[in-house]
């Protein structure tokens, strides 16, 4: 019976060591799979191809083109959007909310998304007092769970 105990204990943490991993090798690609350097190349929202696949920090990135790839490959930093993402809004009143990746402004060289239409009326009536407070925020909620906010 030990055996058989310590044979099923065994296989359970195979199988759980099994989910882990493809959980982690198969992770969601950045912005919803936007391009990020078609925002400031072409001034649109554009879908990336699994074609033209970049990581940066852990995330991948998708490209509507190979040109698109080496430029953002050149220089991530300068196509990554702000907050890795999270609703500029939302992170100005200390919160994390998801994106429409549609909605965006880029500000002084710098890509921003908000949660939807409304919510970026709301952040461009006071777009910079609201960039200034996330600035502020976004040290201390980046590395916290957004439901714990």
């Amino acid at each position: 019976m030990k055996r058989l105990t310590h044979s099923i204990i065994t296989l359970l943490l195979l199988v759980g060591a099994q989910v882990s991993y493809a959980a982690d090798s198969h992770s969601l690609a950045a912005i919803s799979g936007f391009d990020p350097v078609a925002y400031f190349t072409m001034d649109k929202a554009v879908r990336g191809s699994g074609y033209h696949v970049s990581t940066y920090k852990g995330q991948s990135y998708l490209f509507s083109s190979k040109e698109n790839m080496k430029l953002f490959d050149k220089t991530p930093s300068k196509y990554i959007p702000v907050y890795n993402g999270w609703c500029a809004y939302g992170v100005s009143v200390g919160k994390k909310f998801h994106t429409d990746p549609t909605v965006y402004a880029i500000v002084n060289g710098k890509l921003y998304l908000n949660l939807d239409k409304d919510i970026q009326k709301t952040w461009n009536k006071d777009r910079s007092g609201n960039i200034v407070k996330a600035n502020n925020n976004w040290l201390e909620i980046k590395d916290k769970a957004a439901a714990s906010l």
